[in-house]
């Protein structure tokens, strides 16, 4: 499989993730991005903070608005290296991300693509422009290797 260059936020993304790893979290990294600049990073942490809450997705969320002082993202894009579970894609959609794109798919807890497919819902307050599969093969490669050392 060839693999093309990133872009800088999905690589930012991945670079999170080996961070999530390195200290024994589940490796997903989140950047959230305005104006083609990051204005938001974060990694798994829910582990070291004791905070189920503290997916990656919901930390660079909550740096985002930290940054622009306002807890809508208007205009924001966000790149995650693992499709997001049902608990962030809620976050993304309060948060009205304009755009979500997102690596490996997750069978198992992802709530875009599969499972509750959060977005489809009615109730869905907001719902992004949804890109799959960037970055997948690296994502994939970092979350297979980090369980593989654990069995």
């Amino acid at each position: 499989m060839t693999r093309w260059p990133l872009p800088p936020p999905m690589a930012e993304a991945l670079e999170q993730a080996r961070l999530a790893a390195d200290l024994g979290e589940v490796p997903v990294g989140a950047v959230v991005v305005r104006d083609g600049a990051i204005i938001g990073r974060g990694h798994n942490r829910t582990r070291i903070d004791a905070d189920p809450s503290a997916h990656a997705e919901v930390v660079a969320l909550r740096a985002a608005a930290q940054a622009l002082g306002n807890e809508r993202l208007t205009g924001c894009e966000m790149f995650v290296t693992l499709e997001p579970c049902a608990m962030c894609a809620g976050a993304i959609a309060h948060a009205r991300i304009a755009r979500l794109v997102y690596g490996a798919s997750d069978p198992k807890g992802g709530a875009v693509e599969q499972g509750a497919r959060v977005f489809d819902h009615p109730q869905c307050l907001h719902r992004p422009e949804v890109v799959a599969g960037l970055g997948a093969a690296q994502a994939s490669e970092l979350l297979r290797g980090f369980f593989e050392a654990r069995r």
